[in-house]
């Protein structure tokens, strides 16, 4: 008698876990929201129902040029800008997806409103590369380059290209601009 309403018990709680609903906010190594690795560009229209969905188209298809994808709330607001793997494919995976809306968070709550203190007290920086306007702080462990303006830097650090900057130069409250998860699908 106990043998049947203990496994139906379990057989409830493997279904009710089974059945939560992804967060289109949630940002993991493997998706953002409701994009996946695996998403491909015709699949956006079904992911997205009820936000806008517009594409630049930059030339001919022989021109090699990658196409952005802008994704907008109804309301008019800037969500995620998507980079194809190929240009002018439906069938092209999403190589690129460039976080805006400070809505999104890492599983860690890292979003567009965070700090550089918050990305290095959760996560390990891989990489720091030093550009013209910015600096990209790569964190390996969750495919993202988080994108900080010069502008957030010491004035000693800003112009000088050469110079290798370091965690310890960025100020802990240096915000982020936007930040990126890179998908390398084959």
């Amino acid at each position: 008698m106990h043998k049947p309403i203990f496994s139906l018990l379990i057989a409830s709680i493997v279904l009710v876990g089974c059945n939560k609903a992804q967060d289109p906010f949630q940002i993991s190594k493997q998706n953002v929201g409701l994009l996946t690795d695996s998403t491909q560009v015709k699949d956006l229209k079904n992911i997205y129902p009820n936000d806008s969905i517009v594409k630049f188209i930059a030339g001919d298809e022989f021109s090699g040029n990658i196409n952005d994808i802008q994704v907008f709330e109804k309301g008019g607001s800037k969500l995620l800008t998507l980079t194809p793997k190929q240009a002018l494919d439906s069938t092209s995976y999403i190589k690129d997806v460039q976080i805006i809306d400070p809505r999104f968070k890492t599983d860690k709550n890292i979003s567009t409103l965070s700090t550089f203190k918050d990305i290095a007290a959760s996560y390990k920086i891989s990489r720091i590369s030093n550009l013209i306007n910015s600096i990209v702080v790569a964190v390996d462990q969750i495919n993202t380059s988080f994108i900080i303006d010069k502008k957030e830097l010491p004035a000693s650090l800003r112009f000088d290209m050469n110079l290798k900057i370091e965690a310890a130069h960025i100020p802990d409250t240096a915000k982020i601009k936007y930040f990126f998860i890179n998908w390398n699908k084959k």
